[in-house]
């Protein structure tokens, strides 16, 4: 934990310091306390900088946590909400908001409140929506088929994306080149407004997961073995299952389609602290943040002035690891 807390806060700070607009560290402290404040330096910092590294923190946390129930309760080692078509399905209805709210790149400000807030709402929506139809696809005699589960979140994801698409060709030019860029994941445009819409999403639906972490232990037994245990496997599962939902959509509804996080965080945290998820939990949310906030940097500055989307400096980095896993589980 504290090595990637020291890693976290080197990428905070060659994030905060370095792009078009380069500041030392002395300026970056100074105007954060206040010390002989400079316009300038304010308005880097706090109206872009700071929001954005504040947003890619809490999707990291938020998706590596999600990742790691998912996996704990599918026993599958290669879910992951972008895989499993949460965030397809997520994606989708906060494209269709945008689509009839007119949530453009101009009046996405600190004004359009209600839209805001309520983006995680319909994320939610179709977050459970994609959840329900891969359970209904994947329930099997009265057991949840692992080999189903991924082949149908595949089509379920690849079947939101399309209707993601459709639904972003019939707005006009500019709310398209924002949909498009969003869809790929990205968080260039983060605001405060953002931070705090999905914040309580994050605390209140983490907590409830890191209470329950103890059952993921038990979940990794026989549905029978679990059972005996005095376990309600189903209730907690719907419970655990539901809060991942939650936590996802709000993360989508900020940065757009982000994969891999949720599929690299929980398996990088079992080799380095073991399989008791009241460890892996914590330690997966700050391998998701460290991997999110280096990421979102990458992409800010490696093609500088143009930025790439975060989302595919992810993929980058995600796809090869997947396969890597993809491999080991057939060895």
């Amino acid at each position: 934990m504290l090595i990637f807390i020291g890693l976290t806060f080197v990428a905070f700070y060659f994030h905060i310091t370095n792009g078009a607009f380069d500041m030392s560290v002395m300026d970056v402290v100074k105007t954060m306390l206040r010390i002989d404040p400079n316009e300038k330096h304010d308005l880097v910092i706090f109206e872009f900088r700071l929001p954005r590294i504040v947003i890619a923190a809490l999707v990291g946390i938020g998706l590596g946590m999600a990742g790691t129930v998912i996996q704990g309760v599918t026993r599958n080692g290669l879910a992951d909400p972008g895989i499993l078509g949460i965030n397809a399905g997520a994606g989708a209805s906060i494209v269709i908001f945008m689509f009839f709210f007119q949530m453009s790149s101009n009046n996405l400000t600190d004004d359009s409140w209600s839209s805001i807030l309520m983006m995680p709402l319909f994320g939610f929506v179709g977050g459970a929506v994609a959840a329900g139809l891969i359970y209904l696809f994947s329930w099997r005699n009265g057991v949840l088929d692992m080999q189903r589960l991924i082949l149908t979140g595949i089509a379920i994801s690849s079947g939101f994306g399309a209707l993601s698409l459709y639904i972003s060709l019939k707005m006009n030019a500019s709310d398209y080149e924002m949909a498009a860029v969003w869809i790929a994941g990205s968080i260039y445009s983060a605001n405060w407004s953002f931070v705090l819409s999905m914040l309580p999403w994050i605390v209140i639906l983490g907590y409830v997961i890191y209470r329950k972490s103890h059952l993921l232990d038990y979940f990794q037994l026989e549905e029978a073995s679990a059972k005996s245990l005095g376990i309600s496997v189903e209730k907690e599962k719907s419970i655990l299952l539901l809060s991942s939902v939650g936590i996802v959509s709000a993360c989508v509804s900020v940065s757009g389609g982000i994969g891999f996080i949720g599929l690299m965080a929980p398996h990088i945290a079992k080799r380095l602290v073991g399989i008791q998820h009241r460890f892996v939990l914590p330690m997966s949310a700050m391998i998701g943040m460290f991997l999110l906030i280096f990421s979102d940097y990458i992409a800010k500055t490696v093609f500088e002035p143009s930025e790439l989307p975060v989302g595919i400096v992810v993929s980058i980095i995600g796809i090869p690891y997947f396969l890597y896993l993809l491999v080991k589980s057939k060895a």
